[in-house]
């Protein structure tokens, strides 16, 4: 017989300048789900506060007001504030592919792969530091993918690889890049300088078309790679099981052979984000897309698409709201 397992994820669009009640309505709401996964191994696995602090300091002090701005708006509890630095998180894997057509006016097109219920689904809009951005938010502060106002515009994926070390969860150091960069060489320097916990492959292009990844992984620099798609692996296959289960080599070799084709136009890009293999139905197994985005730099625009859908969105008309999305997946059972 056919059965149909359907899962749903209300996303939101959110505008606030400054950090306020709109942020705080969010912590409130994500709070309780973030407290269980950040103590998933107990208290003692998570770094203390000054460690974290530190960290932050040292490596990405830009953020460092509108950090402690967010920590005194959730309450300024010691948990929150080690959470919020997103220093030495739990592990956490995603799928993923995103890729970027370098055309007069570029853009960047991710598909986000991961478990309904872990994501948040909140387009946020910020100016927190004079820059305005806006993005697909991670723990609160962080970024799945994004872009600023100066058009660059950036998106992680898993890099497949499950050693786990010391340092941030990657979705804040998306923010960081798209608070304090405009371009993408100074991006990729922050990025290879920045220490991660976890490997990740951060796609990066600006309003220019200058495009690159960086390879992300625990105790080494990002390798900064001159290429314009990832899905979830670097240099080789190194976690066979993952790879075989979200189809990352035959994901990226889909990418490749269209951006070989000189006659490859950006509708036609963005609209195999929503095929297989690149647009995956694994919702059972929480690879399934979430969500699709295409960043427009030089128009400032930001296109949230999925099957029989678009959401757009821009600096210059960013409309708040919702939208259910509803997702389904069929299988057969003999």
């Amino acid at each position: 017989m056919s059965l149909i397992q359907n899962q749903s994820l209300l996303f939101r669009a959110v505008e606030e300048t400054r950090p306020g009640e709109a942020w705080l309505g969010l912590f409130h709401a994500f709070w309780p789900s973030y407290r269980r996964w950040y103590l998933q191994s107990g208290d003692a696995a998570r770094p203390y506060y000054l460690p974290c602090v530190r960290a932050l300091q040292a490596h990405m002090p830009e953020l460092m007001p509108t950090y402690e701005t967010l920590v005194n708006l959730a309450g300024g509890g010691d948990l929150e504030a080690r959470f919020l630095s997103l220093f030495c998180p739990p592990p956490y894997v995603s799928a993923c592919s995103q890729a970027v057509w370098p055309g007069e006016h570029p853009v960047l097109v991710r598909n986000y792969d991961y478990p309904a219920q872990l994501c948040e689904g909140v387009i946020l809009k910020t100016t927190w530091n004079g820059r305005q951005v806006m993005g697909v938010s991670d723990c609160l502060w962080g970024l799945l993918d994004g872009m600023n106002e100066d058009g660059l515009a950036v998106s992680l994926s898993f890099g497949g690889r499950r050693d786990v070390g010391e340092g941030f969860g990657v979705p804040l150091v998306l923010r960081y890049v798209l608070e304090t960069c405009t371009t993408t060489a100074e991006a990729t320097a922050a990025l290879a300088r920045i220490p991660v916990h976890m490997s990740y492959n951060v796609t990066v292009v600006d309003r220019t078309g200058e495009f690159a990844t960086v390879y992300v992984a625990p105790g080494k620099p990002g390798d900064i790679r001159r290429t314009a798609a990832a899905t979830n692996h670097q240099h080789k296959i190194e976690w066979h099981q993952h790879a075989s289960a979200t189809a990352t080599v035959e994901r990226h070799r889909r990418l490749l052979l269209m951006l070989q084709d000189s006659e490859l136009s950006a509708d036609t890009l963005i609209g195999a984000f929503l095929q297989p293999p690149i647009y995956s139905t694994a919702f059972s197994r929480g690879f399934g897309t979430l969500y699709s985005a295409a960043y427009w730099p030089t128009a400032g625009r930001a296109d949230f698409f999925w099957p029989g859908m678009c959401w757009p969105q821009s600096f210059a008309h960013f409309t708040p709201g919702e939208r259910l999305i509803q997702f389904g997946e069929a299988q057969i059972q003999t």
